[in-house]
């Protein structure tokens, strides 16, 4: 797998030693979010919110099979079994995708991401460790987890348009669930009935952030509707913005052209590019809260709203730069170096930004495979 910051001049030793420093960061280090809990679990703690969430649970075991940590991964993998899974009720087979640290559930409903997520990184340990027996037959949860999710009577995709959905039943997405690169495997590991229509979704997935991605800025909205335009789904209105959830979708971007090198085949590139060239010159600290057409967003003072994670930007934003052509090499160049240069965020909102930043630094130095 391709090792961008060492094209970029870092040595091999010095990535290394960052990308293992990340990780301990996060797991270990003063400032970590990842905590053990009780009977033998462990879990990231949402620190905005208080909670663990499937989006952190799944996001960190990913991380561990990337780094090859299986006792973090099954401590993780246990708590969501022991206190997301729901084994009742007219959700059965999905994860409640908020809990307190003591594992009460605090939502019942699920969030698809989490759920992607969770199959993704129960495949790949399968792979990597081979499988046990009950929860820890990795492969069979995994398989077990896709079969849900087409198959529940509330399902977590739209099945003609083979689109995924916000939450299981709604009449919407959010782009930054559509992740094309994991269902081109899943097209080959999932329930062979299966494989026909996740070659499918990783195919409209991508025709799908075309139509959803701004022609000129490269941003898309948080929620969006299924023919891709903005839908601002409230109360809070604004998710037809570029926020928070909005900023992944660049990252999987450069994630599916870094795996499949088809950039300028899907029009990836040139929404890689658009990012890029918006952002190239404006410091992390001046990030905004922004309408697609990167109109800033104004405050009821007047004054122009900050972006919640401006590290969580940057760090998608790097990992964006691998589906740029060549014609934004010099922008994607500052944005890879202002992201090296830029440590972690302490404080009460370094959960997502952090888990986005581990997740660049892996693509960037050639960690974050499949196979």
């Amino acid at each position: 797998m391709k090792n961008t910051l060492l094209d970029y001049g870092y040595s091999k030793e010095e990535i290394e030693n960052r990308v293992n420093d990340t990780f301990y960061a996060i797991f270990e280090g003063h400032n970590r979010f990842y905590f053990d809990g009780i009977n033998e679990t462990g879990y990231f703690m949402d620190t905005g919110n208080c909670d663990a969430r499937t989006e952190g649970m799944s996001y960190g075991m990913l991380m561990c099979v990337l780094m090859d940590k299986k006792e973090y991964f099954d401590k993780m993998w246990k708590f969501s079994m022991d206190f997301m899974y729901m084994d009742e009720g007219y959700l059965k087979g999905y994860f409640a995708w908020s809990v307190a640290p003591d594992g009460k559930k605090n939502a019942f409903g699920p969030a698809p991401d989490g759920e992607e997520f969770y199959a993704m990184a129960l495949f790949l340990a399968g792979k990597k460790w081979g499988d046990g027996d009950g929860i820890y037959n990795y492969t069979y949860w995994a398989k077990k987890i896709l079969r849900t999710c087409l198959h529940h009577e509330i399902s977590m995709w739209e099945k003609d348009s083979a689109l995924i959905r916000f939450v299981p039943g709604c009449g919407f997405s959010d782009p930054s669930y559509h992740l094309m690169h994991f269902y081109d495997y899943f097209a080959l590991w999932a329930d062979e009935s299966d494989r026909p229509f996740w070659k499918r979704a990783a195919q409209e997935s991508r025709k799908y952030l075309i139509k959803a991605c701004h022609p000129k800025t490269g941003m898309n909205p948080e929620y969006g509707n299924f023919d891709g335009t903005p839908n601002p789904y409230g109360p809070p209105e604004g998710h037809g913005d570029f926020y928070s959830d909005a900023y992944r979708t660049g990252a999987n971007i450069g994630l599916d052209v870094l795996w499949n090198n088809n950039g300028k085949e899907t029009g990836f590139s040139q929404i890689a590019d658009n990012l890029i060239n918006f952002f190239a010159d404006i410091d992390p600290k001046d990030y905004k809260k922004y309408k697609i057409d990167g109109t800033p967003i104004l405050q009821e003072d007047g004054t122009e709203e900050k972006a919640l994670h401006p590290i969580g930007l940057l760090a998608t934003l790097a990992q964006t730069t691998l589906a740029c052509s060549e014609a934004a090499k010099a922008n994607a160049e500052k944005i890879v170096r202002h992201f090296w240069e830029t440590p972690l965020r302490t404080g009460e909102r370094r959960y997502y930004d952090n888990c986005l930043y581990l997740f660049a630094m892996l693509a960037l130095s050639g960690k974050y495979k499949a196979d």
